[in-house]
């Protein structure tokens, strides 16, 4: 038996186990099978029955026995084929005599039924209303009300779970699993909704498979083989009512398991402890059913023996009941008595929180699309953005702290940098968003909106639409995506506040194993590392990647010795890195176009200046408001073309403009002339700030 259940665990260890059962049935429907193979099957049947319903009584929850619903369909097709099988031996061999079909239909026809088929079709009949119009009705109704109220119910259990989370009855684990529990328990309910829907096929294939064979019977003994038709009716009436029976007693035992499963409660306690402890907790309803009994059995005629007995019997019961609750009694109390006073926990440091570097809450309408096990992909594609930005910034960009929010929509999510609030959208799970780059060729049906990450015009459409959108120009994504490149962007917008001192020490460190001597003449003499980290915040606010570490920190410590001012230092490392910066502007091009300032723009900013890089001591709010309209005019027409707008200055003005027009003219780069590459040619295509020059420009020279 052992080697046998180790073969049964070896085929499904190796994916064999549905291929041969498949396999086995089907070969029952096609092969003509031996009576001894018969009774082995049948009995293999019935056996596999009463296992069932035992491990549904066993099962201390109706989640233990997940698969229930999968073995209930296969339980069904291997009797239905066995039907078929048995059909075929009885209605080929069923003038032989009762035993054609093999021992265990014979014993059935003869012995359950006494050898009487008038008493067969009875008991057949009363067997099939049982089943069909009382146990397999009953359980079809119970399991379709219990998944439509576990579906109904699912939004409130998630909402609850959350709100335990956030109160700190529950860990994050603890959470999760919960959330398992609860789509796991719909799939369920579900699956047993369609579940019992075969029981009942059962029962009305039972009756009808009854009826075919007596009929089919008859006509083959009679007409094929000469048969009186009173031997006809005893052998074939016999034969498919003891074939009837050996079918409908598992399909009743099945039907009962299916209504014992899913009329249980989710409480982890086995079936005949709930019922002891909930319909004998109180010996008052023995006492009373003792009373009752005890009149009964003293009405004169009545079976008095069996009346009075069963009293006797119940008024035990409720005595024991009571003296082992009063025992119970006693030995909880002084126990209670020292479990009054609890022990309160005093107040540390780590009840603390620290702030999340980057954090992402979502709607409890959004957890499956972070909780793998249900296949959502946002977490992977979260890892994504993280290993991409790092590679592209030149830092590690720290975890996303993910958890619900029960004051959000079903379907928002918000993202946060350092506890405050950088974006917040609302998404369409089962949806994908087209999005609408600027050059499509048509309209798509759906629900509009814009897309979080870059404000374009986009439509939330059905998975199907997808190819139909892309085919139109639109750029089709689906909800993981949108939240993780809205992401991306405030992370890409806002790096520099990513980075800070334990960032600058890891990355001073990964830099030590290369060139260890470097890092020794740099910090913390003459730099400290405070000034290091703000130069590096400076060139990833002005998205420079810091990649190119060894570069930076050279140039640090070749001028840290005459200046420590983090704006200084920062120029001369963008000059350092030019290359680089004008790579990530232009590409391999070779020739530059440019706009400029007017000389006597350039000299008012220069007269302004304060001498401080970046700082000025007046500046004019009217020509301030001018430059920035010819810029932002400028920069519109480069970007029209497709061509990257940049603004050259001087040096000492490089700063300064670029703070002015960071937030307020998106897509401008500003340059100073020492950080643009020798071997690249300068063409100026705009002069900014010369109101007197009334004359056309001149081409490659132009005026805005």
């Amino acid at each position: 038996m052992a080697t046998l259940v180790q073969q049964i665990r070896g085929f499904s260890a190796h994916g064999l186990g549905a291929p041969i059962l498949v396999i086995m049935m089907l070969a029952m429907v096609v092969i003509p099978l031996p009576p001894m193979a018969l009774d082995m099957l049948f009995t293999f049947n019935i056996a596999f029955a009463l296992i069932v319903v035992l491990v549904s009584v066993y099962a201390l929850r109706p989640l233990d026995f997940t698969v229930f619903p999968t073995i209930l369909l296969v339980a069904t097709l291997l009797r239905l084929a066995l039907n078929i099988a048995s059909t075929r031996v009885v209605l080929l061999e069923g003038h032989t005599g009762t035993a054609a079909a093999g021992k265990v239909i014979e014993a059935f026809g003869d012995f359950v039924i006494g050898g009487n088929y008038a008493v067969g079709l009875v008991v057949f009949g009363i067997l099939v209303i049982i089943n069909f119009v009382v146990v397999t009705k009953g359980a079809g109704r119970v399991s379709e009300v219990s998944a439509r109220f576990t579906l109904d119910a699912m939004p409130g259990k998630q909402m609850a779970i959350d709100a335990d989370l956030n109160a700190g009855l529950c860990t994050q684990e603890e959470a999760r699993q919960r959330r398992v529990e609860v789509a796991q328990e719909a799939d369920f309910y579900g699956s047993m909704d369609g579940a019992s829907k075969f029981v009942r096929g059962d029962a009305v294939a039972g009756i009808l498979i009854l009826f075919i064979n007596i009929i089919g019977g008859l006509a083959i003994g009679i007409l094929q083989h000469d048969m009186a038709a009173a031997d006809a009716m005893r052998n074939y009436t016999l034969l498919t009512i003891g074939d009837g029976l050996v079918a409908q007693i598992p399909s009743l035992v099945l039907s009962t398991a299916t209504a014992i499963i899913v009329t249980r409660v989710s409480a982890s306690q086995e079936m005949s402890g709930q019922v002891f402890s909930q319909m004998f907790q109180d010996p008052r309803a023995l006492v009373v059913t003792a009373v009752i009994l005890t009149i009964m059995g003293l009405i004169p005629g009545m079976p008095n023996f069996a009346f009075l007995s069963l009293a006797a019997i119940s008024a035990g019961l409720a005595y024991a009941i009571h003296k082992k609750q009063q025992s119970q009694l006693e030995v909880v109390e002084p126990v209670q008595e020292v479990e009054i006073k609890p022990e309160q926990k005093e107040l540390s440091w780590d009840d603390v929180k620290t702030v999340d570097m980057i954090g992402l809450e979502v709607g409890y309408g959004l957890i499956p699309l972070v909780d793998e096990r249900q296949g959502g992909e946002l977490m992977t594609r979260i890892k994504g953005v993280r290993k991409k930005l790092s590679q592209e910034l030149g830092f590690l960009v720290q975890s996303v702290h993910i958890r619900d929010n029960l004051d959000l929509p079903p379907n928002s999510y918000r993202l946060s940098m350092l506890g405050v609030p950088m974006g917040e959208a609302e998404v369409m799970p089962g949806k994908d968003l087209a999005i609408n780059p600027g050059t499509v060729y048509g309209e798509l049906e759906g629900v509009t909106t814009k897309d979080p990450a870059f404000g374009l015009e986009a439509v939330w459409i059905d998975p199907a639409q997808r190819d139909h959108a892309q085919t139109l120009g639109y750029t089709v994504v689906d909800v993981s995506t949108v939240i993780a490149t809205h992401l991306s962007q405030i992370l890409q917008d806002n790096a520099h506040e990513l980075i800070g001192h334990e960032e600058v020490q890891e990355l001073m460190e990964v830099l030590k194993r290369s060139a260890p001597k470097l890092v020794e003449n740099l910090t913390p003499k003459p730099l400290p590392l405070s000034v290091i980290a703000r130069v590096l915040q400076n060139l990833l606010q002005e998205q420079i990647s810091i990649k190119d570490l060894r570069t930076i920190a050279e140039t640090l410590a070749d001028h840290g010795q005459q200046s420590q001012d983090a704006g200084v230092l920062t120029a001369l490392v963008r000059v350092a890195l030019g290359r680089q910066i004008v790579q990530n502007i232009f590409g391999m091009a070779s020739e530059l176009p440019v706009m400029t300032l007017h000389p006597s723009l350039e000299q008012i900013l220069q007269q302004s200046s304060q001498g401080e890089e970046g700082k000025m001591l007046a500046f004019e709010p009217g020509l301030a408001q001018m430059m920035h309209n010819s810029l932002k005019e400028g920069t519109q027409n480069q970007l029209a073309k497709g061509q990257p707008a940049v603004l050259l200055v001087s040096q000492n003005l490089r700063a300064f403009l670029s703070r002015m027009v960071r937030h307020g003219i998106q897509g401008l780069h500003v340059l100073s002339y020492e950080e643009i590459p020798e071997d690249k040619q300068i063409r100026v295509i705009a002069s900014v700030g010369n109101p007197q020059q009334s004359e056309a420009p001149t081409p490659g020279n132009s005026m805005i």
